[in-house]
């Protein structure tokens, strides 16, 4: 009931139009009903040498209108059903891009993208043609055999049994043609995440010559979905086996019995016409609910997988806000623009905490690093400025506020995060450059792909800043300078770096600290240091080790009183190269 409850939720905005849809049904059907009648008519006129002329023509009449009219009626639901899809993709990709982090950290992007895009339309038929054609289906069934009872009761009550019979057997089939039609939707979303994964790390999977073991991953959940849909046609055929079956024992019973009746003077033979014409009429709408049923059934196991979606907890504050952000405290005020405050965080309710009572400031401007070893808590130290994850106790302070008190939206608008995988957006590269601040001036972008190096290689591209990167063979180092090149364009008052020169050469890093000391000079520049160039540069470095501070001060003040940071130093030999930028410090 409440998968059905949100398949209507999907058409409610367009019910106008299903009513309109099932009135014309309504017509049809009614036409249907009317032809046996009007045969009648011709045959009683035939019998008793009267005009059947009238009779013909309003045989006619209904013909045409009824075929017109479901004309008509296709093409409404149709389009109804398009607007259906487009509204539930809408609504699922919104509800995706706004799902907190960690809602997202345990499922596969393929498994998500198949719910959008083959779930939907598994709905829609559910959600508009299903629905409709029950509804028609159903009004034209009993319509049949209210026109049957009018003719003969006894026929009439010959005929329901039957169909009573097919009900009951049809009604216990369903349930698990629906439990192996969401097995079988549920084997292609695991599918679509396996291809996906693969195809992501596809370098990975062909160094390693795993493409056939690859392919077997693969292909055993097409081959289990496989499985679960021939379950399904088994259990539909069964169905229309049944239905059939029902409806042709119902005829045979009418021509015997019938027989019978006319024989014994009890019906005219017109009525029995007409009456088996109402019988043959069953065909359709008892096959169609058959059909509708089953289809129905992928429609709720569909809508049951997106209700999982809706079910999970989305951002607060994620939206522009609605009154203008709160006036910025002056820096003489408040010298830290961001402050940890004995702040604990974990992943899992029951899981151990991956930063334990941290506290340390990030001054409005300058360069902090944070350094310590794997699984120290560095990159949870991001997804806590960024919002990403929430404190379990402690807080965070931003301008003189606890962070929490800022909408989402007005944080991340003055942070500019450079993650640690670089990724590249849909578009060209100037959507990529332009992506923090839409209204940046080509100049602007220019000049950060000056910053970072990449000039020379923007010119070369075959349509410039306007070249689309999906088609441009983009190397690892220049995905990092273009994620690099957008934090610049951004001009933010906070620049989150997560290990950003990681892949960049001695040359184009320096000019990338270059750029760094520049903006620390006008703002707060804090980075997860994996380079010694980068601890060097820094004007205060934090030293995390299990969640916890050890340390913090300068490069000499650290190797001069912290054996673990002295230690990590000395463990890469790079002690004597303090002074050398370019120089890998794996802290």
């Amino acid at each position: 009931m409440p998968h059905l409850r949100l398949l209507w939720s999907f058409v409610r905005p367009h019910r106008a139009t299903l009513i309109v849809g099932l009135l014309l049904g309504l017509a049809v059907t009614a036409t249907s009903l009317a032809t046996p009648l009007a045969t009648k008519w011709v045959l009683d006129g035939l019998a008793d040498s009267r005009s059947i002329a009238p009779a013909v023509i309003a045989l006619s009449v209904l013909i045409v209108v009824g075929s017109v009219t479901q004309w008509v009626q296709w093409i409404l639901l149709g389009r109804m059903g398009e607007h259906v899809v487009r509204d539930a993709r809408r609504s699922m990709v919104r509800r995706l891009l706004r799902l907190k982090i960690g809602e997202l950290g345990g499922r596969s992007s393929g498994e998500l993208v198949t719910r959008v895009t083959s779930d939907t339309v598994l709905m829609r038929e559910a959600a508009t043609s299903s629905l409709t054609q029950l509804v028609n289906g159903t009004i034209g069934l009993v319509g049949a055999l209210v026109m049957m009872a009018f003719l003969d009761l006894v026929l009439f009550t010959v005929t329901f049994a039957s169909l009573a019979v097919v009900g009951v057997l049809v009604a216990l089939l369903m349930p698990r043609l629906a439990k192996t039609q969401r097995a079988a939707q549920e084997s292609v979303g695991r599918l679509g995440a396996a291809l996906d994964g693969a195809l992501r790390a596809i370098r990975t999977v062909k160094s390693a010559r795993a493409e056939e073991r690859e392919s077997e991953r693969i292909v055993a959940e097409a081959d289990a979905s496989a499985r679960h849909s021939v379950k399904a046609v088994r259990i539909d055929a069964a169905v229309w086996a049944i239905t059939m079956a029902g409806v042709q024992l119902a005829i045979l019973l009418i021509l015997a019995v019938g027989a019978f009746r006319v024989d014994s003077g009890a019906l005219p033979v017109s009525s029995l016409i007409a009456f088996l014409l109402y019988a043959f009429q069953l065909l359709d709408p008892a096959t169609e609910l058959a059909r509708e049923f089953s289809q129905l059934q992928s429609g709720v196991a569909a809508a049951a997988r997106i209700a999982e979606i809706q079910k999970l907890e989305l951002e607060e504050g994620h939206t522009r806000p609605a009154v203008p952000r709160p006036s910025r405290p002056a820096a003489a005020a408040t010298p830290a623009v961001l402050i940890f405050d004995d702040v604990t965080a974990r992943y899992a309710p029951d899981g151990r905490p991956v930063l334990d009572g941290v506290s340390f400031a990030v001054p409005r401007h300058g360069h902090t690093a944070i350094v310590g070893p794997s699984g120290a808590g560095k990159t949870t130290a991001f997804a806590l400025m960024l919002e990403f994850l929430r404190p379990d106790t402690g807080r965070l302070v931003l301008d003189g506020r606890p962070l929490d008190e800022w909408p989402a939206y007005e944080t991340r608008r003055r942070i500019a995060y450079v993650e640690q995988d670089t990724p590249l957006l849909p578009g060209t590269l100037a959507d990529n450059l332009r992506y923090l601040r839409p209204g940046a001036t080509d100049a602007e972008l220019w000049s950060a792909l000056d910053a970072v190096g990449l000039t020379g290689r923007a010119e070369e591209l075959p349509d410039g800043l306007d070249t689309v990167l999906a088609g441009a063979t983009v190397s690892g180092g220049e995905r990092q300078r273009v994620a690099l090149a957008r934090a610049f364009v951004a001009d933010p008052e906070i620049l989150l770096l997560d290990e950003a020169t990681a892949q960049l050469d001695g040359l184009t890093e320096a000019a990338v600290q270059s750029f760094i000391r520049d903006r620390a000079g006008r703002a707060a520049v804090v980075t997860i240091a994996h380079r010694l160039s980068t601890v060097v540069e820094a004007d205060r470095i934090v030293v995390l080790e299990k969640g916890r501070v050890r340390a913090t001060g300068t490069h000499t003040e650290l190797l001069a009183g912290d054996t673990l940071y002295r230690d990590m130093v000395a463990a890469l030999r790079l002690a004597a190269t303090a002074e050398e930028p370019g120089t890998p410090l794996a802290i």
